[in-house]
């Protein structure tokens, strides 16, 4: 194969995007590889094809040796099976829905599992036909309130998504860990690092959840590891919850004065000034911070919800979105908050909230409040607290969780931080960041179901079947492989994916240049060697094909120029490596055997 950048559709930028964020934004963008065409919506010029193409073909031979059979659905589908499941609604705002002339309403997949479903049960019936695993690699489209970050986070976007069938919960596991295995012979071939982790299970359900993360500091997942092997998002962390404390005691629960104490370090200031005890100061921590939510609902409705946690932690929306799926989460305004004037602001407390006992002697008859009160699991049972009284300037000091009040459960939304216990009990967490390029699920029936997909077993009676769901940002793959492989002048592709194994570059203007340049890569391309051959004529600077050489982030890089007339070419490695002067009669050779040795790898 040989390309000829004299007659390529592409064009490279020396400036970087304006709405460009991060490495693989800005280098795809200037190298040619994409362009914007709306937000978080890409064209795909020639370059970025071939890179594209190679990944999926990675995609390909793996799930073919995984046993799993490719199909290919459409993008616009209609309304029925996803009302069918549930989804029409749940998916709320992020999905693109339309309607044809006829008024019948139709949307842009974000994901197929209604389809594959529907497809199963339309051609196969017997247990005999199972077990099963189909895939395809096709276009998604999510409606992204906020688009960033170039392919990473966009409203269109290329996934394989596989879906397995199976009779029984046996049956999955082995699906699962198949499909588990696969995911790991994908990345390993890329040379994408990779960490796995638990997940949660979200709208999409199922007993099991696990992401593949590739760690990089821009990545928009956060996941955890200890030293003894745990792995898991953040949003699948549980608490260490400790053990409940002997009350018996406790003084009894005392509403003080604490004027101008509005936030948790105000509080605390206050508390140790006026209420100082002799056996440690007041911290954040001894704070029972109550913060007021808003639950919106894929129907529109409007929820509040509030959440009690320690002073010292904030909550985090992720991880209480995850509990709370598929509702979103967004902070409480003034709207809400004049629709309950119960919730005082700054001096909130569990008095008039859940099915609480009143608080203190002398705390009033305060309304109780319908919204919904829940509790991280580090408030147990005999824990003493200091919080808002429900009135501006007053806090409640020595209530005690179980005694004084209680909630309508429990939840994990508070931050995790490092140090904090791993839930196994392996050590102390360690935080981190990554990008998801895979995520599997063991579905079970949900789909099923919802859709009737059921065989006949061994005994002639019918069994909904168990399935498993099983994904791969392909797109999301390429701009993971682009962050993990540039430096300051521009991409540096490994030779699997790269766009060509070999930059061949023609410099000046004598035509005895342009004449053996020419010749190598025809040699090059005639040995099955991938060769991007610069052969724009001499009005363009060696200066601006040294540039594009190294923007364009090809692995091997041959410079055909002033040595020719010492009879020798040279050989670069985009990075890394030794610069070498090959003869010309020995250089098809020496580059066959360096791409070789790259492709080896």
């Amino acid at each position: 194969m040989l390309i000829r950048l004299s007659q390529l559709f592409f064009r490279t930028l020396r400036e970087d995007p304006v709405d460009a964020e991060v490495a693989s934004h800005r280098l795809l963008v200037r190298a040619g590889y994409i362009r914007r065409a709306a937000p978080g919506i890409y064209s795909w010029l020639p370059l970025g094809l071939r890179v594209l193409a190679k990944v999926e073909q990675v995609v390909r031979e793996e799930m073919a040796a995984a046993g799993a059979q490719e199909v290919h659905f459409p993008a616009l589908l209609p309304r029925e099976p996803y009302e069918a499941t549930g989804r029409w609604t749940e998916y709320g705002p992020n999905i693109f829905r339309l309607k044809d002339r006829k008024g019948g309403d139709y949307l842009l997949a974000p994901t197929h599992e209604e389809m594959f479903t529907l497809l199963v049960k339309d051609l196969y019936s017997s247990y005999k036909d199972l077990p099963l695993a189909l895939y395809q690699i096709q276009t998604k489209y999510r409606d992204e309130a906020r688009p960033r970050a170039g392919l990473i986070r966009g409203r269109e976007f290329i996934m394989k998504d596989a879906y397995s069938f199976d009779v029984d919960d046996a049956g999955l596991a082995v699906s699962y860990q198949s499909q588990r295995d696969a995911y790991e012979r994908i990345f390993s071939r890329l040379g994408l690092e990779y960490v796995i982790v638990a997940a949660t299970s979200g709208a999409m359900g199922g007993s099991r959840s696990e992401e593949f993360l590739t760690p990089t500091a821009i990545g928009e997942d956060t996941f955890v590891r200890s030293p003894g092997g745990y792995a898991a998002n953040v949003e699948a962390v549980t608490t260490v919850v400790p053990d409940a404390v002997p009350f018996d005691d406790a003084p009894a629960a005392h509403v003080e004065d604490t004027p101008d104490t509005p936030t948790i370090d105000t509080l605390v200031a206050v508390a140790n000034e006026r209420f100082a005890r002799p056996d440690r100061p007041w911290a954040a921590a001894d704070t029972l911070k109550n913060v007021v939510l808003a639950l919106v609902h894929p129907t529109g409705e409007r929820e509040l919800l509030v959440v009690g946690l320690p002073g010292d932690r904030e909550v985090d929306l992720k991880r209480l979105e995850a509990s709370v799926a598929p509702a979103e989460v967004e902070a409480a305004g003034d709207a809400d908050f004049a629709a309950h004037p119960e919730l005082v602001r700054g001096y909130l407390g569990p008095g008039v909230l859940g099915p609480n006992v009143p608080v203190a002697e002398g705390a009033g008859d305060t309304a109780r409040t319908s919204v919904r009160y829940l509790l991280d699991p580090r408030v147990v049972v005999g824990t003493r607290w200091i919080t808002g009284a429900n009135e501006h300037g007053k806090h409640v000091f020595d209530l005690v969780a179980g005694r004084d009040f209680t909630a309508d459960g429990t939840v994990e939304a508070a931050e995790v931080r490092a140090g904090d216990p791993a839930p196994d009990g392996s050590g102390p967490l360690e935080l981190a960041r990554g990008i998801e390029i895979g995520h599997i699920f063991a579905l079970g029936r949900k789909y099923a179901q919802a859709l009737g997909l059921t065989v006949l077993d061994q005994n002639g009676k019918a069994q909904v079947v168990t399935m498993g769901s099983y994904g791969v940002g392909v797109t999301r793959v390429l701009a993971a492989l682009a962050e993990a492989n540039n430096d300051e002048r521009g991409l540096a592709w490994p030779a699997h994916v790269a766009p060509a194994h070999v930059h061949v570059v023609a410099t000046g203007k004598d035509p005895a240049v342009f004449e053996a340049a020419d010749a190598l890569a025809t040699e090059l391309s005639s040995r099955g060697v991938e060769v991007l051959y610069d052969d724009r004529p001499g009005k363009v600077s060696p200066g601006v094909k040294f540039a594009d050489a190294e923007l364009l982030g090809v692995p091997l890089v041959v410079v055909v120029g002033r040595g020719l007339a010492e009879g020798v070419v040279e050989v670069r490695p985009r990075v890394g490596g030794t610069t070498e002067q090959v003869p010309v009669a020995e250089a098809a050779d020496r580059v066959s055997a360096l791409v070789d040795a790259l492709l080896a790898v």
